[in-house]
């Protein structure tokens, strides 16, 4: 019995010192506010860690949707405009869907199409393909960005293929030496 009325005051003393330390609601000074982001800056360490390095590398709608997410939910744990240890949970479970969805699109075709979408030919054999590029909603100018960008060149003649990549980028493959 005596213990139980120990660990109570102690309780209450750790909360206070935690309220203290990290506030609560929107009413926070520039401390506690600062204390917040060095926690949610550990926390998003640990939650990056968890979904891996493909969220921030590989740019798909998939990978996209994470960091867009975890930031707009993450900054509202920082201002208390919500309550933290739930802004917590749900950046853990927005985390393990993304690595979840990641294994899915390593593990089946259909999830990766449908999840991440296809490549689009926009140039090939000479010619623009007019109706995937609406479909891609680029114009031949964009196009022609993309290839200067990355093959380097104005040069269709050396074009073999312009592609719009799943993740919106736009890539070229060149035409062999021999051609």
């Amino acid at each position: 019995m005596m213990q139980g009325m120990i660990c109570l005051p102690l309780k209450r003393n750790m909360m206070e010192t935690l309220t203290d330390i990290f506030g609560t609601g929107k009413e926070l000074n520039a401390l506690q506010m600062s204390c917040r982001g060095v926690a949610i800056f550990i926390v998003s360490l640990v939650l990056i860690r968890i979904s891996g390095r493909r969220s921030f590398g590989i740019r798909t709608p998939l990978d996209n949707i994470i960091v867009i997410l975890l930031g707009a939910l993450l900054s509202r744990a920082i201002v208390g405009a919500s309550p933290f240890v739930p802004i917590i949970a749900v950046s853990l479970v927005i985390v393990l869907l993304h690595r979840i969805f990641g294994w899915l699109t390593v593990h089946s075709k259909t999830m990766q199409h449908l999840l991440e979408g296809r490549k689009i030919v926009l140039y090939e054999q000479g010619h623009f393909q007019e109706q995937n590029m609406e479909k891609a909603l680029v114009c031949e100018e964009d196009i022609m960005q993309g290839i200067r960008k990355t093959a380097l060149t104005e040069d269709l003649s050396k074009i073999r293929e312009v592609y719009m990549e799943r993740n919106g980028e736009i890539s070229v493959v060149k035409k062999d030496a021999g051609h």
